[in-house]
């Protein structure tokens, strides 16, 4: 529906005092005649030399009245708007604070909403931490200094700004205004100037509990009229706002930091739970070992598998000292380039190090270092005869009995970057301790004895504490699965604890037919104004009420879930047909019927409700929850009932649309899309001035389909894209053969080619391929192509204007900004939209004559849609509107109907 104007626009404007007098003067017999006179005194009227007669006098009286209703009426409704436009600036800027957005984005966001309530093309925002004295230039945005940002300004505390402006609106809490001139005479004495030298400056302090915590400025360096006290008062209001956003970012962020390091505090903390637990598990099994019948090699190809939990173990070796203390035995050797030397000498070598220490001894010689420090322990003689060879990392530990050792465990890794650490010397040290406890269990059984004794009372104190944390942790998981599955503002099931349930419920369907059931989809009415009218609040709280009514509502076993959003399921078990999940609708939509108190606020909402019955059909839970989907979006269309049954109809609607987006695909490849014209006229001759190409699809099944048959499909899918330079090629090609001079072909571009930044070059590339003229080509898009990406589609509309391609805004007067539209971007026509056309009502007249009068101030070229008879077309000359389009000149025609050989 069209969007109304705006109040100013609907209020007539008041005379100037001078031709009020001149209009009264005309009007009024004893003025005319010069009975008596009537003299401008500044803003108001005074009779001289006589008085009127009573009936011209209540006459001027009722005049002057009206004159100065209109004043009062015309400041009322500038001051309305202007509360209107902090409001919603206001609401940005809340939004913006609980936005997604980094700082630098939100920041960037703030600077645009402040632009929108006076100038601010040049704007600081500074903060300050008293407790350090710091100041922060958070923001710093200036026309004279574009390179300059925020962190590159030179002051990091407060006194290096003392002297500046910023420094006194800091200093006393008050707002400073006016040129640097006016603020020196202000203050009462010249004050440090920085930076380009502005010709008007406004700053504001930023409050909170009374102290200043920041400085907001804009500031101007060309003419223009002068901040007043109103913006000080304003930008003074909108600071207080601003500071409570960015503290409430600042405190996010800090949350967030917060968050990010307790989670990876924890995942430290499991790491070494998880590595503490796989160290115990190691710990028994050697305990097993040591109660074992195992032979010594399998005790040790075990202990090698033990190991290499935790470390490279493919190269492992034992070494135990005979009775004499003068050679190696090698009871253990697995290795991938060494044999068993069977016994050694145990003077010199890397392994007799280590015995004769009886200390651990880690090197690593894939590096430098560690090679260094191997060659400085060589060097003593230590290992005389060893060489290092292909090895680069070895580690060994000592066998123990009494603090004295008796033979040595090595593991050592022939592979680059494959190296050992402190942590493993560590770990193959105790597990080295193990080992020596077991090989000596014969020598004394006695004292084996009691180191098990304690060993299993050491086990029973840690599977005790291990049985505490596996409960712990059960805990812990049972809550993390709830939290998964449910729905964390309402405590409902979520979306994925229904799937579940429902996939249960379609499956024992399939085994057995009488268990019936029946899903509700619910959608709430009203809920995104409330949300954006009332707060998020207010929005949240409206919520958790809603999941308590439809609670209360259902039987003992149907489940109510919260799927996101406003939108809800009941899930009904148990269900005879759709007359049990019908009448838990009406008890739904009845349980939402009056008023709701929600935080202080009355809230009025409804729900719209699509059910979908168990069937053998369904495979899947989405299959469900999209047929009760489409249910209930036909349910949010209907006038007299709030819900509906997905039934056959449905089915086959749904299966059409499915094939319909089929098609569409097809169609594209095939090429079935073709441009129709229907022509632009000069209104008082019937002139063709141009044609309007309008998109057809010749399907081979169905005839030749207007738009409205499938654009909504195209424009869900994404095909659309691809149908317009389809279309745009064809009216390319057809355009030369056609055009005579000065005629041109209007183009529909659909609004998400202006979100794209390479539509404009693509599009004159194409144009420049087929050599058209620019001047032959325009362009029309409605207000939602500016939508959400209005700089990007300035940026699109200059690059095409600049290069002779004018653009037409079309179906004004029907959407919600378009007004603004016309004096921002470079449009060159307005059409009128064919709704104020169709009733030439005196209302939609009037609306008609604004439009053309606003069109013509901006000189811009009028356009009326939908002329159908003699009566419109006489109306819009007399209007002023000198060319249009209609059924009245033609239908939308094959290019080949208006070729000049047709022709």
């Amino acid at each position: 529906m069209p969007a109304p104007l705006s109040p100013a626009a609907l209020v007539p404007t008041p005379l100037p005092v001078e031709a009020l007098a001149e209009r009264a003067r005309a009007a009024l017999p004893a003025l005319r005649e010069g009975r008596c006179r009537l003299v401008v005194d500044g803003d108001r009227l005074v009779m001289q030399g006589g008085t009127l007669p009573d009936a011209e006098s209540a006459l001027l009286d009722a005049l002057l009245d009206q004159h100065a209703r209109l004043l009062q009426l015309g400041a009322a409704l500038a001051d309305a708007e202007r509360t209107a436009q902090v409001q919603k600036a206001l609401y940005a800027i809340s939004d913006l604070a609980a936005s997604d957005l980094d700082m630098d984005a939100m920041l960037l966001a703030l600077h645009r909403v402040i632009g929108g309530l006076m100038y601010g093309e040049n704007l600081f925002i500074a903060l300050h931490r008293p407790e350090t004295d710091e100041v922060e230039f958070l923001y710093y945005a200036d026309t004279e200094e574009p390179d300059v940002r925020a962190a590159d300004m030179p002051f990091r505390r407060l006194s290096d700004l003392e002297g500046t402006y910023t420094y006194r609106v800091f200093e006393t809490g008050r707002a400073l205004r006016g040129a640097p001139d006016e603020i020196d005479e202000q203050v009462g004495l010249p004050m440090r100037r920085v930076g380009p030298r502005s010709a008007d400056w406004l700053g504001v302090p930023m409050l909170a509990d009374g102290q200043v915590r920041g400085v907001l400025v804009v500031q101007a360096y060309v003419q223009r009229p002068r901040y007043t006290e109103a913006d000080q008062a304003l930008l003074g209001f909108v600071g207080s706002h601003i500071l409570t956003a960015l503290e409430h970012k600042r405190a996010q962020e800090e949350l967030e930091r917060r968050v990010e390091l307790r989670t990876r505090e924890l995942t430290a903390e499991v790491q070494a739970r998880e590595r503490g637990e796989r160290l115990q598990r190691a710990l028994y099994r050697i305990a097993e070992l040591a109660n074992s019948d195992l032979d010594t090699h399998a005790f040790f190809r075990t202990l090698q598998e033990i190991v290499g939990g935790f470390m490279p173990s493919r190269n492992f070796y034992v070494a135990l000292i005979d009775e004499t203390g003068q050679h190696f035995d090698f009871p253990y050797f697995a290795d991938e380039f060494e044999t068993n030397p069977g016994r050694t000498q145990a003077k010199t070598g890397v392994t007799a190090y280590v015995y004769h220490r009886a200390r651990p001894f880690l090197v690593d010689l894939d590096t430098a270092g560690g090679r260094a420090a191997f060659e400085v322990v060589a060097a003593t003689g230590a290992f005389a005869g060893t060489t290092p060879g292909p090895t680069k990392s070895w580690l060994g530990v000592p066998l123990l009995r009494e603090g004295r050792a008796f033979g040595v465990l090595v593991v050592q890794s022939y592979t680059a970057g494959l190296v050992y650490s402190a942590a493993d010397e560590e770990l193959l040290t105790f597990i080295a301790h193990q080992v020596a406890s077991t090989l000596e269990r014969h020598q004394s059984a006695e004292a084996l004895r009691r180191a098990n004794a304690e060993l299993e009372h050491r086990v029973g104190e840690r599977t005790q504490a291990l049985l505490e944390q596996i409960a712990v942790r059960e805990r812990m998981e049972e809550q993390l699965k709830h939290q998964v599955l449910h729905d964390g503002l309402t405590g409902l099931p979520n979306r994925a604890y229904l799937r579940e349930h429902l996939a249960r419920a379609i499956k024992r369907l399939q085994r057995d037919p009488e268990a019936r059931f029946a899903l509700l989809f619910m959608d709430l009415d009203r809920f995104k104004i409330i949300n954006d009218s009332a707060g998020h609040a207010v929005g949240d709280a409206l919520l958790v009420e809603v999941a308590h009514r439809f609670s209360r509502s259902v039987r003992g076993p149907d489940m109510v879930a919260r799927l996101g959003g406003d939108e809800f399921a009941i899930l009904m078990d148990h269900v005879d047909g759709a007359d049990d999940a019908v009448r838990l609708a009406q008890r739904v939509i009845a349980a939402l019927s009056g008023p709701m108190e929600i935080l202080g606020r009355t809230v009025f909402t409804g729900v719209s409700i699509g059910i979908a019955i168990g069937h053998e059909r369904y495979n899947s839970p989405e299959d469900m929850l999209r047929d009760a989907d489409i249910a209930m979006y036909r349910a949010k269309k209907s006038s007299d009932r709030r819900f509906e049954v997905f039934d056959e109809a449905l089915h086959d609607k749904a299966l059409a649309l499915l094939e319909l987006e089929s098609d569409l695909r097809f169609a594209i490849l095939r090429r079935e899309f073709e441009p129709w014209l229907q022509p632009i006229v000069a209104l008082d001759d019937g002139r063709i001035l141009g044609w309007e190409a309008l998109m057809r699809w010749r399907h081979p099944a169905r005839g030749v389909l207007a738009p409205g048959a499938f654009l909504d499909v195209a424009e869900a899918n994404g095909s659309l894209e691809a149908i317009d330079w389809l279309i745009f090629e064809q009216v390319f090609a057809l355009a030369p053969g056609l055009l005579d001079d000065g005629q041109y072909i209007n183009i529909n571009v659909s609004p998400r080619h202006f979100r794209m930044g390479d539509f404009a070059a693509r599009f004159i590339k194409r144009l420049e391929a087929h050599r058209v003229a620019p001047s032959q080509i325009r362009i029309e898009v409605t207000e939602g192509a500016f939508i959400g990406h209005q700089d990007r589609a300035g940026d699109t509309i200059d690059a095409l204007a600049r290069h002779g391609i004018k653009v037409a805004l079309d179906d004004f007067g029907t959407g919600y900004s378009s007004l603004g539209y016309l004096h921002r971007f470079r449009l060159h026509t307005v059409k009128i939209d064919r709704s104020f056309i169709a009733a030439m009502s005196p209302g939609s007249a009037a609306i008609v004559s604004a439009i053309i009068g606003l069109a013509k101030a901006l000189n811009l070229e009028v356009v009326a849609e939908g002329i159908e008879d003699e009566r419109q077309r006489a109306a819009l000359l007399k209007l002023g509107c000198g060319i249009g389009q209609g059924w009245l000149f033609s239908k939308p025609q094959p290019p080949a109907h208006w070729s000049r050989g047709a022709a």
